[in-house]
């Protein structure tokens, strides 16, 4: 039986959104800037296996950048994995 170690979740944090035509995206260059629909003080979405779990604030570490997270989102019955050691 595998453990928790073993299991990888891949986890994508999102900042905000924007949307533009195509041709002003290809039209961008280094140093270009996208404006999104966020303030600095706005909570970031957190994902896991591109599903929403928690939402937090960016928090700077030295020169890294990471997330504190202030809300975890609770998944009704609907969402919960079916047991193994029973009837599917």
């Amino acid at each position: 039986m595998a453990t928790f170690d073993e299991i990888n979740v891949d986890i994508s944090v999102v900042l905000g959104a924007s949307e533009m035509p195509v041709h002003q995206l290809l039209r961008m260059g280094r140093g270009a800037v996208i404006d999104l629909d966020v303030n600095e003080d706005d909570d970031v979405e957190i994902y896991a296996n591109s599903t929403l779990v928690a939402r937090g604030q960016v928090v700077l570490l030295g020169e890294r950048i990471g997330i504190s997270v202030t809300e975890v989102l609770l998944r009704g019955p609907e969402f919960r994995a079916p047991r193994l050691d029973g009837p599917l």
